[in-house]
């Protein structure tokens, strides 16, 4: 027994019909064909993931980068206090 109660001489029997009907060249220009689209589906695939994977990392860059300028500002803002204190307390 075969593919679901199909034998492998029926098989055979529906390829040869199939060879018959298109030939042998069309048969090779459907299976280029559908070759090249599964290659172009994957390499879309990967183009995206690429993509995705790129973007992630410039948000978590201009994060770190947000962060950095926001402790900076806050640093700042203690030291102009601390220097405001001295000067009131030089008066």
């Amino acid at each position: 027994m075969g593919v679901g109660g199909i034998s492998i001489w029926q098989l055979l029997i529906i390829l040869a019909i199939i060879l018959l009907l298109f030939g042998t060249k069309k048969l090779r220009s459907i299976g280029t064909d559908l070759g090249s689209a599964v290659k172009g589906f994957r390499n879309s695939l990967r183009d995206e993931e690429r993509r995705d994977a790129e973007e992630a990392a410039t948000m978590e860059h201009k994060q770190a980068h947000k962060t950095e300028n926001t402790s900076r500002s806050s640093q700042q803002g203690d030291t102009d206090f601390k220097i405001k204190s001295s000067n009131n307390e030089n008066k």
